[in-house]
């Protein structure tokens, strides 16, 4: 079988390293931040309409949510290459179409239909090309051996500079050149992503076809026979309700009781996920002299302790800091994550397993939405303190199963 991924990956000159798995990556992940965060700006400049444009979002994740299973599934039969191929140019045609058709249409019940068609099916798309670059960079990782957490810092911290930059250049593409400047932006980084897609070919004996409902049982057994990886995926789930629920009553917090603007709840977000960046690199260090166990542990409490403060939290500043330092914290406990699954999951299930952790972690943030959505506003603190006690709890309980497991002990070094 012709291959170019092979053991001797981790010593590939660096040139080769990038043009093969972070490149693809980069522009991937500005694909996917331009669609998630400009496609709503896009529906509210077009119809107006606060709901519509919640629509549009609901539009774009429950797609993504259900696209988990059958993802996972292509990637463990067809290989990333295909995949990701397919799957950027889909996604670049079908915002070149939506370019084309808006301004013909401007407004009325055509541009809606537009909008909402393309929010949908760029949310099923992206998640397919994100399945790919995902267990591209976990073939990479696992080549790479005891420093395969070198290879997931560098590509979380690829995830989190384009979290700072994505929706700034969407929201500017969308302001300045409209709507087509902007979609056309997002094609050329899917059509770019398509070119530079990272050359890791199926097995000799290709997986057989799933579907999606197997796909998940898949995943799901073999999450089951890693209780290491089950026990930090359910500490994880949890703390993800308590970041998505920041998240969703941020808004209303920073706005409506604390008299600040939306830029305001922007640009806290913009200092978190740097503060995620920042958290990256150095654990990137400590995990080479210590192990993914303390490292992860303290991150963990890091998280739990700022995350109790945020909800007695009564200023604007206060908020600043106290997520920055919360999702300091959680940064680097996705570093550990994405670690031990590439170090646990079994190659010829990596994308079936990959995608249903995704699912679990991702499940709590429309449930969010729901509690912001049911909850009067001044509950809210309430339901954030008793939120970040559950964090708290989960993350406690996670770290203490997961103490003895002899691949988060060992140093990386």
């Amino acid at each position: 079988m012709r291959s170019r991924v092979g053991p001797r990956h981790a010593r590939r000159p660096v040139p080769t390293v990038l043009r093969g798995i972070y490149l693809p990556r980069s522009t991937d992940a500005v694909a996917f931040a331009m669609a998630t965060y400009g496609i709503p700006l896009l529906v509210l400049a077009t119809t107006n309409s606060a709901a519509l444009t919640g629509l549009a979002f609901a539009l774009e994740w429950i797609p993504r949510l259900g696209a988990f299973a059958f993802a996972g599934a292509l990637v463990d039969r067809h290989g990333t290459t295909t995949v990701l191929r397919y799957a950027s140019v889909a996604r670049a045609l079908v915002v070149l179409a939506a370019a084309y058709l808006l301004p013909q249409q401007n407004t009325g019940h055509g541009a809606t239909v537009t909008v909402m068609v393309l929010a949908a099916s760029t949310g099923i798309l992206t998640e397919c090309s994100y399945i790919a670059v995902e267990t591209a960079g976990g073939v990479a990782s696992r080549e790479a051996g005891a420093r395969a957490h070198r290879v997931q810092s560098v590509l979380l911290g690829i995830d989190q500079a384009v979290t700072l930059s994505g929706p700034a250049l969407a929201g500017l593409l969308l302001q300045w050149s409209g709507a087509c400047g902007m979609l056309t932006v997002i094609a050329v980084f899917s059509l770019l992503t398509s070119v530079l897609a990272p050359r890791q070919y199926p097995r000799s004996a290709p997986a057989p076809a799933q579907a999606a409902t197997k796909g998940l049982r898949t995943g799901w057994s073999t999450l089951h026979g890693l209780p290491a990886l089950g026990w930090l995926v359910a500490g994880l789930t949890l703390s993800n309700l308590a970041v998505g629920l920041l998240q969703a009553a941020a808004p209303v917090i920073i706005v409506k009781q604390l008299g600040h603007t939306t830029a305001d709840v922007g640009f806290i977000w913009s200092v978190a996920a740097g503060a995620s960046l920042g958290a990256v690199l150095l654990c990137r260090r400590a995990i080479d002299r210590t192990g993914l166990w303390p490292v992860g542990a303290v991150c963990a409490a890091i998280a739990a302790i700022a995350c109790l403060a945020v909800s007695f939290a009564d200023t604007y500043h206060a908020y600043l800091v106290l997520i920055a330092i919360l999702m300091a914290g959680e940064g680097g406990m996705t570093v550990v994550l994405r670690t031990l699954r590439t170090r646990l999951i079994p190659a010829d299930v990596f994308g079936a397993t990959l995608s249903l952790t995704i699912l679990l972690l991702l499940l709590p943030f429309p449930l969010a939405g729901v509690l912001v959505a049911a909850v009067p506003t001044a509950q809210l603190g309430h339901v954030i303190t008793l939120c970040a006690v559950l964090q708290a709890a989960g993350l406690f309980t996670a770290f203490a199963k997961l103490r003895a497991t002899p691949a988060l002990r060992t140093s990386c070094a």
